[in-house]
């Protein structure tokens, strides 16, 4: 979801929002919204935003969408934002990363050839990326969350796992499996053993058929946090969070 702090910037886009002053914006309609920005009417081309692809476990034709999609960004993006979870797992072994997804991955690195700059940040399934997308895909890769300029505006990115107080009990998990020790152990399993592990901790694909109050208390509860982080913090003109 894409947050802002005037609903006069986004023209046309969201709903109705309990909290004056900021709007909810699917992030498929970031493209619109940021190319509507009154002030950015001036640059060329706009920026692309995506987050939750979650290739591996996503619906049949998903991965054929983002490929079209990846090929419109090479003609009409100034720069392409992937906002964690691109991949439902991912891990970099030293000499092994998890099979599939080649074309994406050759997607990705031809559009940075091409001159345009790929932000990755990792989600909750694909956060142990590494040198492997910096260094051969050419991505700018990063595992925390960013505070940038975007045409002209201060904007806070995350992937949006963990963000708050709650949910003690996943932010202590959070903590451990990302730790040095847990990814040490980690790398001494087969890759093959370690794919299967996260197929099996992934709730993706139970997920896809979740109930659609739970899907709205989440972008609830993230619009709320957006709106709080945006009130703490004036410098900022933008929050951009996935994880919904």
């Amino acid at each position: 979801m894409l947050y802002t702090r005037s609903i006069k910037l986004i023209q046309g886009v969201g709903e109705d929002n309990p909290l004056p002053g900021w709007v909810r914006v699917p992030l498929c309609l970031v493209t619109e919204a940021i190319s509507s920005l009154p002030s950015l009417a001036m640059l060329d081309l706009p920026i692309y935003l995506a987050s939750d692809v979650h290739l591996g476990s996503a619906p049949e034709g998903t991965e054929d969408a983002f490929l079209s999609w990846l090929d419109h960004c090479g003609t009409h993006a100034s720069r392409v934002i992937i906002n964690g979870d691109l991949f439902d797992f991912w891990f970099e072994y030293r000499s092994a990363i998890p099979r599939g997804h080649t074309r994406v991955l050759g997607a990705l690195a031809a559009l940075v050839d091409a001159g345009v700059p790929v932000l990755m940040l990792g989600g909750n399934h694909d956060w142990w990326g590494g040198s492997y997308l910096r260094d051969e895909i050419g991505l700018d890769f990063r595992q925390e969350p960013i505070t940038l300029e975007l045409q002209g505006r201060n904007t806070f990115l995350a992937h949006g796992d963990g963000i708050g107080s709650g949910d003690l009990g996943y932010r202590m998990l959070r903590y451990l499996i990302r730790g040095k020790a847990a990814q040490f152990a980690f790398r001494w399993l087969h890759p093959d053993i370690g794919a299967w592990v996260a197929r099996r901790v992934s709730h993706t694909e139970k997920r896809t058929g979740e109930a659609l109050e739970k899907q709205e208390a989440r972008a609830r509860f993230q619009e709320e946090w957006a709106a709080d982080h945006l009130r703490a913090n004036p410098e900022l003109q933008l929050v951009a969070l996935g994880h919904t």
